[in-house]
């Protein structure tokens, strides 16, 4: 190395430390939180900035000498300080000031996940807790900028720590590794996809496959109460069924020899038997489960339908609460001998994914709800595999790019047949449970096996770009406009001879609802000038106006007669539209003092219309 980059190595080395004292200054408290922002150093970062971009070195010489001095500063914190040390502080300090460094193009944006995965290859994995935290705390800000030259390394160090742990003791904390995951990369990434559709055949499932058959087999088991023993059988619609199990039992005639090697034990073991027989073939599931093209052999298609069978039926016998295989009572809490500390509690309430296939438990296994629905899911996951090798479903792939996952086998109508049914018998008995308990889980995972569906078919299409560009400025005034325009209400036409609504749609405020003539009666002048000018229409119109006009004159008449509270007296006087003048008399006269001023009778007559 030259002495100008030893040189500038020292210059930057004294920029840094400077930066690390203001940091110490600010940050008081020795927790990994809260962040350290550009705003707390203040002109101190701005100085630094400023004098390492106005210097003559180059791009990669900058980057090259500040990385040097980073690594200094990272080495010797993190010898000198146990990460559990309150001073410990200064290494998530000058990670934050590296993550400031990257985002603004001054060092290698991935510099910071660089230091991130040698500080977790040198912890423990409680060392390894503490560096998780300082991740996930700044998630969002250390993967907005940069993030393509930061993606490998963030896969890499991932991985290399889901390596380190156990999936057993350590299930929450693999849990967290895969939301980070699964949190800073986007959606559409193709980093986590199995493009190849290659299976998990190292996950073997140990079991041991020797059959019991020893006379006192029956006591080598684990009694449970309330477990009534059953064996399995052929029923008459070649399915096979589980029943209780007889005092002496001969082979049936006719049946398949697995069948009746069943069926070939006295009673006083049937129960052991029972469990002993179904032990292998219940385990041996899971080889299929973790490699479903050996299906695509005919006889081992027709030894796991033979086998799953068994196992529905099997379940179906059992009976059990939901309660007693969700819940643990808390007489069994209580009888621990002794208390647990905060991450032994942890790790005893986490699920661990990795079966216990001792024979001793075996029997409690079966009757636990949870563990039955746990395998039954497995099934509906491998029955939905083989329902994407019918023609039908084939079909449909047709033309898509990717042929790595697409299979030369396609499954026979009886098969498709068998699948669709046993799939309708693990979907009503997963249904099954306290109240609606059952239908509300099987909801939960038809729904999570539908949206797999849709991310196969997107597998099968190599994985196409599902982000979609974001809209210009002009496209989003043009759908405003077309958008007012759609909302516009249209003029129509008034038909022919139709009468004009118009009115209908003229806004009505409070003011006009208050309006007198609304609500007013005409006087019993207006009644009589109205009647006058319909008479005048009788006599010098046509003959159907004449009708209209003797039609509107009774008609008001009527009204007039209605208004008036001399009406009785005023019929007698008035008798077929004549001596109208008696409307106008003394009586009415008086009465028009009672009834509140209107317009003419013109204004009422249309209101009324």
């Amino acid at each position: 190395m030259s002495s100008t980059d030893i040189g500038s190595i020292k210059a930057y080395g004294e920029l840094i430390k400077t930066l690390l004292e203001r940091a110490n200054e600010v940050k008081q408290v020795t927790t990994v939180d809260p962040t350290l922002t550009e705003t707390d150093l203040g002109s101190h970062f701005d100085n630094v900035r400023s004098e390492i971009k106005n210097g003559k070195e180059t791009s990669q010489a900058i980057y090259a000498s500040l990385e040097t001095v980073f690594r200094q500063q990272f080495y010797k914190l993190v010898a000198t300080f146990p990460i559990d040390d309150p001073a410990f502080v200064q290494t998530w300090n000058l990670l934050d000031i590296v993550s400031m460094f990257g985002d603004h193009e001054l060092c290698e944006p991935g510099l910071l996940f660089w230091l991130a995965e040698e500080l977790l290859d040198s912890q423990t994995i409680d060392g390894c807790r503490n560096v998780f935290d300082y991740l996930e705390s700044r998630r969002e800000r250390i993967t907005a900028k940069h993030f393509k030259s930061k993606s490998l390394i963030i896969l890499r160090a991932c991985n290399e720590l889901l390596r380190r742990l156990s999936r057993a003791e350590d299930t929450v904390f693999c849990g967290r590794v895969f939301i980070f995951l699964f949190q800073s990369f986007p959606l559409g990434d193709k980093s986590s996809v199995n493009l190849r559709g290659e299976f998990h055949i190292e996950n073997v499932t140990t079991f041991d496959e020797t059959l019991t058959t020893d006379a006192n087999g029956a006591g080598n088991g684990m009694d449970v109460d309330g477990v009534n023993p059953k064996e399995p059988s052929v029923g008459e619609n070649g399915e096979i069924q589980v029943h209780l199990a007889a005092e002496t039992e001969k082979p049936d005639e006719g049946k398949s020899p697995r069948s009746n090697d069943l069926h070939s034990k006295s009673s006083d073991k049937s129960k052991a038997l029972d469990l002993d027989r179904l032990y292998p073939i219940f385990w041996g599931l899971q080889t299929f489960f973790s490699c479903p093209t050996q299906l695509f052999n005919i006889d081992k298609l027709a030894s796991f339908k033979t086998d799953l069978d068994l196992t529905v039926s099997s379940f179906q016998s059992v009976k059990s609460s939901v309660a007693a295989s969700l819940k643990i009572s808390d007489d069994t809490k209580r009888g621990l001998k002794r208390k647990r500390t905060g991450a032994e509690t942890e790790a005893a309430n986490t699920f661990h994914p990795k079966y216990l296939t001792n024979k001793d438990l075996f029997e409690l296994e079966i009757n636990d709800l949870a563990f039955r629905r746990h395998i039954l899911v497995q099934a509906l996951i491998l029955l939905d595999f083989l329902l994407s090798l019918t023609p039908t479903a084939k079909l449909k792939l047709n033309g898509l790019t990717n042929k790595s996952v697409h299979y030369n086998y396609t499954l026979s109508d009886e098969d498709e047949t068998w699948v669709r049914k046993t799939k309708d018998r693990i979907a009503e008995y997963l249904q099954q449970g306290v109240g609606n308990e059952g239908k509300f889980y099987y909801r939960m995972v038809d729904t999570v096996l539908s949206r797999d569906k849709n991310w196969a078919r997107w597998k099968a299409e190599n994985c196409p770009p599902i982000e979609r560009p974001p809209i210009t400025v002009e496209q989003y005034t043009n759908a405003q406009d077309m958008l007012k325009k759609l909302c516009v209400k249209p003029f129509l036409k008034t038909p022919m001879d139709a009468i004009d609504m118009s009115f209908l749609s003229r806004d009505s405020t409070l003011s006009s609802l208050k309006d007198p003539e609304r609500y007013s009666m005409p006087s019993i002048q207006s009644f009589h000038r109205a009647i006058e000018n319909d008479e005048l229409d009788a006599e010098m119109g046509t003959a159907e106006e004449k009708q209209a006009a003797r039609e509107a004159k009774e008609g008001k008449l009527w009204r007039a007669l209605r208004a008036s509270s001399e009406r009785f007296r005023l019929c007698e006087k008035i008798e077929n539209g004549k001596n109208l003048k008696a409307l106008l008399g003394e009586n009415v006269e008086s009465e028009e003092m009672l009834i509140p001023p209107a317009e003419d009778l013109d204004g009422g007559a249309a209101e009324d219309g």
